[in-house]
């Protein structure tokens, strides 16, 4: 044996370790072995649970996450950063010191830039030295009332305008320190909340936006995203993942809700009489899918199980539960749910599921299912008719998902004028108001139209997708959202055509804008152009989802913006010139080979 002393670094693994183990042991009710709780500090149990140093250790359905801390160290791993800055200050106790440093006029420092983002605050220095706050509006649904109070908020203590997001969701931004307080009061007195909204939480929960006035869907979805919702809000143990984690439902109705890009997607099937059987009657059900993350290029997949609408949201509780437990803590890049499932597989990890849930799970073969594709990817902008007769619903256009506080009100007005009171927001960042009288159609045109937005998208501007970008996030290569808009402009004047083409442009990795799954889809990175670094993009094409999913393929790298345009039409000029008949961008993106596409952009490849 060595004679030389522990390393004061192996000293605090060792500590690290048994302290882990105790805990562990602690919380779960089982003996103390080594007492090592630090230098200094003493573990203790008695009937309300764990002490350390008198400070009670959760004994609640939180504790799961503080067992899979210290399982993972007493399994002689290494916590993350952020790991361990949850283990030392719960977020969801920073109330208080939130309020107390917007008083102040402070920034947060150091790890609480990340634990206050469990409160829906994003510290963007140094992209924007402020804060950005994202709301929870389960469904997408808002009412007219609260968008006039948030445009109100806006001008008060934001930048005085409203991003709608890629989850159906709204976004301040340009909020000063001494106004994130203000913010938070502001919020929830219009009955909405952003607890939750970031850091490693479930963010906000998708349905179909025509949810209840879609002719062609199976299911209304909205009910089932708000009572999701509140079983978030309601079960302490939903807060303590190891990263962040998405849930979606889609009815099947015209109005894709990406759910399969979800962590848990919830995808409405029927099953018809022909297939029904005593245990399987006919009707409505959810085909359960897991693991979506197109960042890292995986959709969603099937996993058998069939459950029937009033047991979606307990399956869900469960396999955030199962999550929390088995989820990686040592390396965020490998945190998500898509993980334990590559690692697991999906047998056993709908086994474990069902070991939390305490009950087997219906499995039904996809040859007893009716899966619908009544998809429409022109129906979430302009005037349509409804399942109500009488009754059509308008969606706006938004460039690139931004509106001014203005024109919040406006549309607000509109919605309590002429509509239900209703604002529905989509994935595909614009808004619909729902409850229009056939009557009020010209009515309703003329005022969008005043206040400077329009019902009217070009095949380009429809499907356009932009994140933040650099001009309010520190990650993004480029400005997206004003190149987007570049970009379309360019091709608008110089097409006319008569298929939707998606384009989605993100800023990093973390494609927020999804831009693996668009027609063409483009993540942004700096370009070196003489001595300078300019804004530029890696060209992806042939992305998809639903029926024609599909990861987009690399086509073009390291392209400078101001190049990007010209290439982008010259690609869309091929398409047109070589399409078979009725031929869609993505399947021609597909059947050619990437040489070939890349011949028709005319690039110089080095």
């Amino acid at each position: 044996m060595s004679e030389k002393a522990f390393t004061d670094e192996q000293k605090q693994y060792l500590c690290g370790f048994t302290f882990g183990a105790d805990v562990a042991r602690a919380v779960s009710g089982l003996p103390v072995l080594s007492n090592s709780a630090g230098a200094g500090a003493s573990l203790s149990i008695g009937n309300g649970g764990a002490t350390v140093d008198g400070v009670a250790l959760p004994v609640g359905p939180e504790r799961i996450a503080l067992e899979a801390q210290a399982a993972t160290v007493a399994a002689g791993k290494k916590l993350c950063k952020e790991e361990i800055a949850k283990q030392e200050k719960n977020p969801l106790d920073m109330w208080d010191e939130i309020v107390s440093r917007s008083d102040a006029g402070e920034f947060p420092k150091g790890t609480d830039v990340f634990l206050t983002k469990f409160h829906g605050l994003f510290h963007v220095a140094p992209a924007q030295d402020s804060f950005m706050m994202r709301l929870r509006i389960p469904g997408g649904l808002s009412r007219a009332y609260q968008l006039t109070g948030l445009a109100d908020l806006a001008d008060r203590s934001a930048g005085g305008y409203l991003d709608v997001t890629t989850r159906a969701n709204l976004q301040f931004r340009e909020i000063p320190a001494d106004q994130a307080a203000n913010m938070l009061y502001g919020i929830r007195e219009l009955d909405v909340i952003s607890l939750g909204s970031g850091g490693d939480n479930i963010r906000n929960c998708t349905a179909s936006c025509l949810s209840g006035i879609d002719p062609e869907e199976l299911i209304e979805t909205i009910p089932l995203a708000q009572r999701m919702h509140h079983y978030i809000l309601n079960h302490r143990e939903m807060y303590g993942l190891p990263r962040k984690f998405n849930i979606a439902f889609d009815g099947g109705g015209r109005i894709a809700s990406l759910e399969d890009t979800n962590d848990i997607g919830f995808k409405a099937v029927r099953v018809d009489a022909a297939n029904a059987s005593d245990e399987l009657p006919e009707g409505v059900y959810f085909q359960l899918t897991l693991g979506g993350i197109t960042g890292h290029q995986d959709f969603a997949r099937p996993t058998g199980v069939l459950l029937k609408p009033d047991e979606c949201v307990a399956v869900a509780g469960a396999i955030v539960r199962v999550f929390v437990k088995n989820g990686d803590r040592t390396d965020r890049k490998k945190a998500r749910l898509k993980y334990v499932l590559d690692d697991w597989g999906f047998d056993k990890f709908i086994e474990e599921v069902e070991k939390e849930h305490g009950t087997t799970l219906r499995r039904v073969e996809d040859s007893r299912l009716t899966i619908v594709d009544n998809e429409d990817r022109m129906a979430h902008v302009g005037f349509h008719e409804q399942k109500q007769k009488g009754r059509y619903y308008v969606g706006v256009v938004l460039p690139v998902g931004r509106m001014t506080s203005d024109q919040a009100r406006s549309l607000a007005e509109i919605a309590d004028e002429f509509g239900n009171g209703e604002i529905r927001w989509t994935v595909w960042q614009n808004l619909i108001i729902p409850g229009i009288r056939e009557r009020d159609v010209a009515e309703v045109q003329a005022a969008i139209l005043a206040c400077g937005l329009d019902y009217r998208a070009s095949s380009f501007r429809a499907g356009l997708v932009a994140c933040t970008g650099s001009a309010g996030c520190k990650f993004a290569g480029a400005d997206t959202k004003a190149n987007a808009m570049t970009l379309a402009q360019s091709l608008e004047s110089q097409f006319e055509i008569d298929v939707p083409i998606n384009i989605h442009l993100t800023g990093c990795h973390h494609s927020c804008a999804q831009h693996y799954i668009g027609d063409i889809g483009l993540i942004a990175c700096q370009v070196e152009q003489g001595d300078d670094m300019v804004d530029g993009y890696h060209v992806m094409v042939g992305g998809g989802w639903g029926d024609r999913r599909g990861i987009g393929r690399p086509l073009l790298e390291s392209i400078p913006f101001e190049d990007l345009p010209p290439l982008i039409t010259n690609l869309i000029d091929g398409y047109l010139a070589e399409r078979n008949v009725d031929e869609s961008f993505v399947d021609f993106a597909r059947r050619k080979s990437i040489e070939e596409l890349r011949s028709l952009t005319h690039a110089t490849v080095a």
